[in-house]
């Protein structure tokens, strides 16, 4: 079984510190390794060519969460598909190894995802989100549990994933044209298709972010804009019932333990920003590109 790793970049020197050796020590190495740089202006295509991956150079107007991925995969023959993105840090030797055992740990699982710990410096909120969506016990999940989870039933990350290569390619591949979310995209066309979406907690990596209110606004724009345009993921496995109201509940006990009651109001901001972003991502159609390119975080994708 081959084994192909996939990482598009844009100037990730910050990150190739600690990526390459991790990448380096890992006990499945991949008989593939192909880097989509969008023209970094640092040493990246330089440091990963050193490296020995193939590093193919694009524009940055080219690039594509669903249509670069898809690309990509076409570039590279192996039977597992490896997506992992460029500040995702593999923590263990083995986080390879296990995410392709969980792959092929039953007959039906089309995507295994990983999961996703705090940076060592992550903030306190920034790490919250990584307990929160990455618990500790691996799950399958199934179309039949959409009743039980709903939309959360297609919740996957490309920051570490592995698909294989023949159930991606029957349900046509990566979306060439999507804002962002082409991993929860193509998880829900492999449970409509009957495959399955393996949630892998023993496969692990590194990845967090600490947004600014403003770039949760604008991310949850982003959502708002995917999730508006492809009404039928909604459709087929309904809304996030309770789960936003968990997440804010789980953020307020988190700030309270940490002795950072002060923080309520800063958590409570956040959610407005967000449920705000998200609805104006939804109505983008009423919204010139101008406008559009100035509410989202992937200012690109409108030029």
């Amino acid at each position: 079984m081959s084994v192909a790793l996939i990482i598009p970049t844009r100037n990730a020197a910050p990150h190739l510190d600690r990526l390459l050796p991790a990448l380096a020590a890992q006990s499945v190495q991949p008989d593939e390794l192909l880097v989509v740089d969008s023209s970094s202006t640092d040493d990246t295509v330089e440091r990963f060519r050193e490296f020995g991956a193939r590093v193919e150079v694009i524009a940055p107007k080219q690039f594509n969460h669903g249509g670069t991925r898809r690309w990509a995969s076409q570039q590279v023959g192996a039977q597992a598909l490896i997506c992992l993105t460029q500040d995702a840090i593999p923590a263990t030797p083995e986080s390879f190894a296990e995410l392709v055992a969980n792959l092929y740990s039953e007959p039906d699982i089309g995507v295994a995802y990983g999961r996703q710990l705090p940076h060592p410096n992550a903030g306190l909120l920034g790490a919250q989100s990584r307990r929160f969506n990455y618990p500790p016990q691996s799950r399958s999940k199934r179309l039949s549990d959409a009743a039980e989870l709903g939309i959360k039933t297609c919740f996957s990350s490309d920051s570490f994933s592995v698909y294989r290569r023949d159930a991606l390619e029957a349900i046509g591949g990566f979306p060439l044209d999507v804002i962002g979310s082409e991993d929860a995209y193509v998880a829900a066309k492999l449970l409509l298709s009957g495959y399955a979406v393996r949630y892998a907690a023993t496969a692990e990596v590194q990845h967090s972010h600490d947004y600014r209110v403003l770039e949760e606004f604008r991310r949850y724009f982003d959502i708002g804009v995917f999730y508006g345009r492809e009404r039928w993921i909604r459709q087929a496995f309904g809304s996030a019932g309770g789960e936003g109201l968990r997440y804010v509940k789980a953020e307020l006990q988190t700030v309270y333990t940490a002795g950072a009651a002060w923080r309520v109001p800063e958590v409570l901001l956040r959610t407005a920003m967000k449920l705000l972003g998200y609805r104006l991502g939804h109505h983008e159609a009423y919204f010139s590109s101008s406008i559009k390119r100035r509410l989202s975080m992937y200012s690109n994708y409108w030029t």
